[in-house]
Protein backbone atom coordinates (compact mmCIF):
# COMPACT_ATOMS: atom_id res chain seq x y z
CA UNK A 1 0.00 0.00 0.00
CA UNK A 2 1.38 3.38 -1.03
CA UNK A 3 1.94 5.89 2.20
CA UNK A 4 0.72 8.91 1.36
CA UNK A 5 2.50 10.80 4.31
CA UNK A 6 5.88 9.50 2.42
CA UNK A 7 6.79 12.60 -0.03
CA UNK A 8 5.50 14.72 3.50
CA UNK A 9 8.66 13.05 4.65
CA UNK A 10 10.75 12.65 2.26
CA UNK A 11 10.33 16.67 1.63
CA UNK A 12 11.20 17.20 5.04
CA UNK A 13 14.26 15.66 4.85
CA UNK A 14 15.00 17.12 1.62
CA UNK A 15 14.63 20.33 3.23
CA UNK A 16 16.31 19.87 5.91
CA UNK A 17 19.36 18.99 4.15
CA UNK A 18 19.11 22.09 1.85
CA UNK A 19 18.97 23.90 4.66
CA UNK A 20 21.95 22.85 6.12
CA UNK A 21 24.09 23.18 3.24
CA UNK A 22 23.01 26.47 2.34
CA UNK A 23 23.77 27.36 6.02
CA UNK A 24 26.79 26.09 5.61
CA UNK A 25 27.88 27.51 2.44
CA UNK A 26 26.99 31.14 4.25
CA UNK A 27 28.96 30.66 7.04
CA UNK A 28 31.77 29.60 5.14
CA UNK A 29 31.19 32.28 2.49
CA UNK A 30 31.31 34.77 5.86
CA UNK A 31 34.93 32.78 7.51
CA UNK A 32 36.14 32.97 3.76
CA UNK A 33 34.99 36.96 3.14
CA UNK A 34 36.27 37.78 7.39
CA UNK A 35 39.67 35.89 6.45
CA UNK A 36 40.11 38.32 3.49
CA UNK A 37 40.72 41.13 6.10
CA UNK A 38 44.21 41.95 7.32
CA UNK A 39 43.54 41.82 11.26
CA UNK A 40 40.96 42.78 13.65
CA UNK A 41 42.31 45.88 15.49
CA UNK A 42 42.36 45.22 19.54
CA UNK A 43 43.59 49.01 20.47
CA UNK A 44 41.67 51.96 18.29
CA UNK A 45 41.38 56.01 19.94
CA UNK A 46 39.02 57.29 17.57
CA UNK A 47 39.85 60.89 19.35
CA UNK A 48 42.65 62.52 21.18
CA UNK A 49 43.93 64.26 23.88
CA UNK A 50 41.64 67.65 22.89
CA UNK A 51 38.57 65.28 22.20
CA UNK A 52 38.85 65.69 18.40
CA UNK A 53 38.95 62.58 16.26
CA UNK A 54 37.12 61.13 13.11
CA UNK A 55 33.21 60.49 12.77
CA UNK A 56 32.58 56.69 13.66
CA UNK A 57 31.13 55.77 10.03
CA UNK A 58 34.20 57.32 8.40
CA UNK A 59 36.26 54.99 10.41
CA UNK A 60 34.16 52.18 9.55
CA UNK A 61 33.89 53.21 6.06
CA UNK A 62 36.86 54.43 4.87
CA UNK A 63 39.41 53.89 7.05
CA UNK A 64 38.95 50.21 8.25
CA UNK A 65 37.44 49.75 4.56
CA UNK A 66 37.66 45.71 3.40
CA UNK A 67 41.00 45.64 5.24
CA UNK A 68 40.32 45.64 8.66
CA UNK A 69 37.36 43.23 9.54
CA UNK A 70 36.35 44.02 13.50
CA UNK A 71 37.67 47.12 15.54
CA UNK A 72 37.38 48.37 19.07
CA UNK A 73 36.53 51.99 19.25
CA UNK A 74 37.43 54.25 22.56
CA UNK A 75 38.86 58.00 22.84
CA UNK A 76 41.13 59.30 25.85
CA UNK A 77 40.01 59.49 29.06
CA UNK A 78 42.21 62.34 29.77
CA UNK A 79 41.61 66.15 28.02
CA UNK A 80 44.79 68.23 28.01
CA UNK A 81 44.23 72.06 29.39
CA UNK A 82 44.78 74.57 27.79
CA UNK A 83 46.35 77.45 30.15
CA UNK A 84 46.57 80.67 28.44
CA UNK A 85 49.29 81.46 31.61
CA UNK A 86 51.05 78.67 30.17
CA UNK A 87 51.09 78.59 26.40
CA UNK A 88 49.01 81.94 25.52
CA UNK A 89 46.98 81.69 22.46
CA UNK A 90 49.08 78.26 21.28
CA UNK A 91 46.21 75.82 22.05
CA UNK A 92 48.26 71.91 22.88
CA UNK A 93 46.83 69.44 21.42
CA UNK A 94 49.10 66.76 22.84
CA UNK A 95 50.23 65.97 26.24
CA UNK A 96 53.51 67.22 25.40
CA UNK A 97 53.35 70.45 24.14
CA UNK A 98 52.67 72.11 27.45
CA UNK A 99 53.12 71.55 31.40
CA UNK A 100 49.78 71.95 32.20
CA UNK A 101 47.80 69.30 33.82
CA UNK A 102 45.57 66.56 32.07
CA UNK A 103 41.93 65.41 33.64
CA UNK A 104 39.80 63.12 33.94
CA UNK A 105 36.89 63.76 30.83
CA UNK A 106 33.79 61.56 31.09
CA UNK A 107 32.00 62.73 28.33
CA UNK A 108 33.78 61.00 26.15
CA UNK A 109 31.57 58.17 26.72
CA UNK A 110 28.18 59.23 25.39
CA UNK A 111 29.66 60.61 22.71
CA UNK A 112 30.99 57.31 21.70
CA UNK A 113 27.51 55.26 22.58
CA UNK A 114 25.85 57.80 20.66
CA UNK A 115 28.23 57.32 17.52
CA UNK A 116 27.57 54.08 17.88
CA UNK A 117 23.53 54.16 18.25
CA UNK A 118 23.47 56.14 15.13
CA UNK A 119 25.01 53.17 12.98
CA UNK A 120 23.06 50.63 10.60
CA UNK A 121 23.15 47.33 12.62
CA UNK A 122 25.66 46.02 10.24
CA UNK A 123 28.23 48.50 10.89
CA UNK A 124 28.05 48.23 14.37
CA UNK A 125 28.59 44.51 14.57
CA UNK A 126 32.48 45.40 13.41
CA UNK A 127 32.98 47.76 16.39
CA UNK A 128 33.44 46.80 19.94
CA UNK A 129 32.96 50.48 22.01
CA UNK A 130 34.63 50.67 25.47
CA UNK A 131 34.57 52.52 28.61
CA UNK A 132 36.71 55.16 29.25
CA UNK A 133 35.52 58.16 30.86
CA UNK A 134 36.00 57.29 34.79
CA UNK A 135 38.94 58.76 37.31
CA UNK A 136 41.14 55.09 37.85
CA UNK A 137 41.72 56.71 41.32
CA UNK A 138 37.92 57.61 42.61
CA UNK A 139 35.60 54.77 44.77
CA UNK A 140 33.07 55.77 42.84
CA UNK A 141 34.88 55.22 39.29
CA UNK A 142 32.83 51.37 39.28
CA UNK A 143 29.37 53.03 39.52
CA UNK A 144 30.15 54.92 36.82
CA UNK A 145 30.99 51.98 34.07
CA UNK A 146 27.59 50.59 35.39
CA UNK A 147 25.53 53.81 34.67
CA UNK A 148 26.97 53.94 31.43
CA UNK A 149 25.86 49.96 30.82
CA UNK A 150 22.87 50.72 31.98
CA UNK A 151 22.20 54.10 30.03
CA UNK A 152 23.55 52.53 26.94
CA UNK A 153 23.05 49.21 27.07
CA UNK A 154 23.86 46.50 23.65
CA UNK A 155 27.00 49.27 22.94
CA UNK A 156 29.66 48.41 25.33
CA UNK A 157 32.18 45.55 25.36
CA UNK A 158 34.65 46.17 27.67
CA UNK A 159 36.66 49.08 29.52
CA UNK A 160 40.17 51.20 28.55
CA UNK A 161 42.34 51.56 27.37
CA UNK A 162 43.20 53.35 30.89
CA UNK A 163 46.34 53.75 32.75
CA UNK A 164 48.17 53.04 35.64
CA UNK A 165 51.55 53.90 35.02
CA UNK A 166 52.22 55.59 31.92
CA UNK A 167 55.87 57.65 31.07
CA UNK A 168 54.81 61.41 31.44
CA UNK A 169 51.34 61.24 31.81
CA UNK A 170 50.44 60.20 35.08
CA UNK A 171 52.25 62.66 36.99
CA UNK A 172 50.66 65.21 35.03
CA UNK A 173 47.31 63.92 35.97
CA UNK A 174 45.12 66.41 37.94
CA UNK A 175 44.24 65.11 41.30
CA UNK A 176 45.42 61.49 43.29
CA UNK A 177 47.95 59.54 41.10
CA UNK A 178 46.80 56.13 40.28
CA UNK A 179 48.00 52.91 42.03
CA UNK A 180 47.99 48.97 41.09
CA UNK A 181 47.34 48.94 44.75
CA UNK A 182 43.84 51.14 45.18
CA UNK A 183 40.98 50.29 46.16
CA UNK A 184 39.02 51.81 43.76
CA UNK A 185 41.06 49.94 41.12
CA UNK A 186 39.64 46.80 42.60
CA UNK A 187 36.30 47.59 42.78
CA UNK A 188 36.49 48.44 39.18
CA UNK A 189 37.89 44.92 38.35
CA UNK A 190 35.05 42.97 40.57
CA UNK A 191 32.54 44.76 38.61
CA UNK A 192 34.28 43.82 34.90
CA UNK A 193 34.34 40.30 36.37
CA UNK A 194 30.62 41.03 37.03
CA UNK A 195 29.44 42.01 33.99
CA UNK A 196 31.75 40.59 32.02
CA UNK A 197 33.92 43.72 30.44
CA UNK A 198 37.03 43.01 29.09
CA UNK A 199 39.76 45.40 30.45
CA UNK A 200 42.55 46.85 28.61
CA UNK A 201 45.02 48.41 30.48
CA UNK A 202 48.27 50.38 30.09
CA UNK A 203 50.86 49.64 32.95
CA UNK A 204 54.62 50.58 32.00
CA UNK A 205 56.39 47.30 32.90
CA UNK A 206 59.51 49.66 34.30
CA UNK A 207 60.07 53.32 35.18
CA UNK A 208 61.45 56.21 32.53
CA UNK A 209 65.27 56.09 32.54
CA UNK A 210 65.38 53.34 35.12
CA UNK A 211 68.31 52.93 37.87
CA UNK A 212 69.99 49.81 38.56
CA UNK A 213 67.87 47.35 41.24
CA UNK A 214 65.58 49.84 41.50
CA UNK A 215 61.54 48.45 41.34
CA UNK A 216 59.56 48.27 38.34
CA UNK A 217 55.98 47.76 38.65
CA UNK A 218 55.87 43.89 37.34
CA UNK A 219 55.51 42.42 40.48
CA UNK A 220 52.10 45.00 41.16
CA UNK A 221 50.89 43.78 38.10
CA UNK A 222 51.52 40.55 38.61
CA UNK A 223 49.39 40.63 41.63
CA UNK A 224 46.73 42.70 40.24
CA UNK A 225 46.10 39.98 37.97
CA UNK A 226 46.16 37.53 40.68
CA UNK A 227 44.08 39.39 42.77
CA UNK A 228 40.84 39.53 39.87
CA UNK A 229 40.91 35.91 38.46
CA UNK A 230 37.06 36.10 36.72
CA UNK A 231 38.39 39.45 34.89
CA UNK A 232 39.62 39.05 31.86
CA UNK A 233 41.93 41.94 31.32
CA UNK A 234 44.54 42.69 28.28
CA UNK A 235 47.81 43.87 29.27
CA UNK A 236 48.73 47.06 26.22
CA UNK A 237 52.13 46.95 24.57
CA UNK A 238 53.20 44.53 26.62
CA UNK A 239 54.24 47.40 29.12
CA UNK A 240 56.41 49.04 27.04
CA UNK A 241 56.48 52.61 25.39
CA UNK A 242 58.58 55.01 23.69
CA UNK A 243 61.11 54.95 26.44
CA UNK A 244 60.21 52.21 28.39
CA UNK A 245 62.06 49.39 26.73
CA UNK A 246 62.42 45.58 27.53
CA UNK A 247 63.74 44.81 31.27
CA UNK A 248 66.31 42.33 31.49
CA UNK A 249 65.19 38.89 30.76
CA UNK A 250 61.69 39.86 30.03
CA UNK A 251 61.03 36.92 27.75
CA UNK A 252 61.75 34.05 31.01
CA UNK A 253 59.56 36.46 32.72
CA UNK A 254 56.55 36.28 30.45
CA UNK A 255 57.15 32.68 29.46
CA UNK A 256 56.82 31.98 33.06
CA UNK A 257 53.56 34.03 33.46
CA UNK A 258 51.57 32.54 30.94
CA UNK A 259 52.70 28.77 31.69
CA UNK A 260 51.39 29.63 35.28
CA UNK A 261 47.92 28.93 35.41
CA UNK A 262 47.61 32.08 38.01
CA UNK A 263 47.44 34.46 35.02
CA UNK A 264 45.08 32.69 32.91
CA UNK A 265 42.74 35.54 32.61
CA UNK A 266 46.09 36.93 31.21
CA UNK A 267 46.38 38.60 27.34
CA UNK A 268 48.97 40.57 26.05
CA UNK A 269 48.40 43.70 23.09
CA UNK A 270 51.11 44.04 20.66
CA UNK A 271 49.83 47.25 19.70
CA UNK A 272 52.06 50.90 18.77
CA UNK A 273 54.84 51.23 16.69
CA UNK A 274 56.59 52.01 19.61
CA UNK A 275 56.27 48.02 20.64
CA UNK A 276 57.14 47.14 17.07
CA UNK A 277 60.40 48.74 17.33
CA UNK A 278 61.48 47.15 20.35
CA UNK A 279 60.18 43.91 19.31
CA UNK A 280 62.04 44.22 15.96
CA UNK A 281 65.07 45.95 17.96
CA UNK A 282 67.70 43.06 16.82
CA UNK A 283 67.32 39.66 15.16
CA UNK A 284 67.73 37.91 18.84
CA UNK A 285 65.00 39.95 20.24
CA UNK A 286 62.70 39.32 16.99
CA UNK A 287 63.51 35.54 17.57
CA UNK A 288 62.74 35.14 21.06
CA UNK A 289 59.27 36.92 20.48
CA UNK A 290 58.34 34.63 17.62
CA UNK A 291 59.56 31.82 20.01
CA UNK A 292 56.86 32.95 22.85
CA UNK A 293 54.16 33.46 20.83
CA UNK A 294 54.48 30.37 18.48
CA UNK A 295 54.24 28.56 22.32
CA UNK A 296 51.40 30.79 23.48
CA UNK A 297 49.44 31.99 20.22
CA UNK A 298 46.51 32.05 22.10
CA UNK A 299 47.72 34.97 24.50
CA UNK A 300 48.37 37.40 22.12
CA UNK A 301 46.01 40.20 19.97
CA UNK A 302 47.21 42.41 17.65
CA UNK A 303 46.22 46.28 17.70
CA UNK A 304 47.33 49.41 16.42
CA UNK A 305 47.33 51.93 18.51
CA UNK A 306 46.27 54.24 15.94
CA UNK A 307 44.41 57.60 17.25
CA UNK A 308 41.84 59.13 14.14
CA UNK A 309 43.80 58.58 11.39
CA UNK A 310 42.64 60.46 8.34
CA UNK A 311 43.51 57.69 5.47
CA UNK A 312 43.73 54.19 5.53
CA UNK A 313 46.68 54.26 4.52
CA UNK A 314 48.06 55.28 8.37
CA UNK A 315 45.83 52.49 9.85
CA UNK A 316 47.76 49.63 8.11
CA UNK A 317 51.02 50.90 8.67
CA UNK A 318 51.49 49.43 12.38
CA UNK A 319 50.63 46.15 10.91
CA UNK A 320 53.22 45.81 8.11
CA UNK A 321 55.68 47.11 10.93
CA UNK A 322 55.11 44.08 12.13
CA UNK A 323 55.60 41.70 8.57
CA UNK A 324 59.00 40.11 9.64
CA UNK A 325 57.25 38.74 13.15
CA UNK A 326 54.14 37.53 11.20
CA UNK A 327 56.61 36.20 9.07
CA UNK A 328 58.71 34.26 12.25
CA UNK A 329 55.67 32.69 13.74
CA UNK A 330 53.77 31.68 10.67
CA UNK A 331 50.37 31.73 9.02
CA UNK A 332 48.82 29.92 11.57
CA UNK A 333 49.97 31.56 14.92
CA UNK A 334 49.53 34.78 12.58
CA UNK A 335 46.10 34.21 12.13
CA UNK A 336 44.78 34.14 15.39
CA UNK A 337 47.00 37.06 16.64
CA UNK A 338 45.77 39.11 14.21
CA UNK A 339 42.25 37.92 13.63
CA UNK A 340 41.02 34.80 15.78
CA UNK A 341 42.24 35.66 19.16
CA UNK A 342 39.64 38.89 18.97
CA UNK A 343 37.17 37.20 18.10
CA UNK A 344 37.08 34.61 20.72
CA UNK A 345 37.69 36.92 23.61
CA UNK A 346 35.37 39.83 22.77
CA UNK A 347 32.47 37.55 21.04
CA UNK A 348 32.71 36.04 24.84
CA UNK A 349 32.64 39.42 26.27
CA UNK A 350 29.80 40.79 24.21
CA UNK A 351 27.77 37.35 24.99
CA UNK A 352 28.10 38.16 28.80
CA UNK A 353 27.69 41.79 28.84
CA UNK A 354 24.35 41.94 26.94
CA UNK A 355 23.45 38.50 29.56
CA UNK A 356 24.63 41.15 32.14
CA UNK A 357 22.58 44.05 30.72
CA UNK A 358 19.15 42.22 30.34
CA UNK A 359 18.99 41.04 34.16
CA UNK A 360 19.92 44.51 35.23
CA UNK A 361 18.62 46.91 32.96
CA UNK A 362 14.84 48.19 33.11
Amino acid sequence: MKNKFLPNVLSAKYLSLLLFFVLGSLALTNAQSNDNYLFNDSHFHITNYIQEGIEMEFYVDSIMGDKVGRSTVFGLPLQQQWSYRVTGDNAPTYYLDTDAPLYYYSFCDAWIAMQYKSLPPKKQERLDPMIIGFNVTDMYAADHIKRVLTVFPGVFTGIGEFSIHKEFVSSKISGDVASLTDPALDRIMDFCAESGLLVLIHNDIDNPFPKPGKPNYVTGFQDLVKRHPNTTIIWAHLGLGRIIKPIEDMGSLFEEMLADPAYHNLYFDLSWDETAKWLDYTDKSLARTAEIIKKYPDRFLFGTDNVAPSKQEQQLRVYHLYGRLWKAIGPEATYKVTKGNYERLFDAARSKVRAWEKENVK
